[in-house]
């Protein structure tokens, strides 16, 4: 699948939301007490887009949005892991007819790119525990597990910590 990596649109960005949620919940990520608050949350693309990097994957040739991912640099709100001179994504998702086309790869590599770009040395993220998918997406781009940092958003609900050191210049 050929995708490109570009800026949430004004007018996509309802459906960018919906995408994420729908992802998110057609998985079965969202326990009971989750699904309404934190699917509200992923929904909420506008505030992603006006507080981070809204980026989404188009397939060019069906000229439509098939995956998306925050990308939050170090000012960002959205930034939970993050320390200085570290940026961090969040809310990465494929729509489920579009998985393993490498569209979460493309998207993870931008990531990667804007945090070098941005003279950043490490690129952090969370994930749960049952992601497993995802988690060897991560370990297979170079991402390290940091224990140290796995956190719990509300009690119950365990995220995994990832980790990128980043060499400038380096692919």
């Amino acid at each position: 699948m050929d995708v490109e990596v570009r800026p949430a649109r004004a007018e996509e960005l309802e459906a960018v939301g919906e995408l994420t949620a729908r992802a998110y919940l057609d998985d079965g990520l969202l326990d009971s007490g989750e699904a309404d608050g934190y699917a509200s949350v992923l929904r909420d693309a506008r505030s992603r887009a006006e507080q981070s990097e809204l980026l989404v994957a188009v397939d060019q040739a069906a000229d439509e949005v098939v995956g998306t991912v925050t990308f939050a640099p170090p000012d960002s709100p959205y930034a939970e892991l993050a320390g200085p001179g570290e940026g961090e994504f969040r809310m990465l998702a494929v729509r489920a007819g579009s998985r393993g086309h490498g569209v979460g790869e493309t998207l993870v590599r931008w990531c990667t790119e804007r945090a070098r770009s941005l003279g950043l040395h490490r690129l952090r993220l969370s994930t749960k525990q049952d992601m497993s998918a995802a988690h060897r997406l991560y370990e297979r781009l170079g991402f390290i597990r940091t224990p140290d940092r796995d956190w719990e958003p509300v009690p119950g609900t365990v995220l995994l910590a990832y980790a990128l050191e980043l060499t400038p210049g380096a692919e």
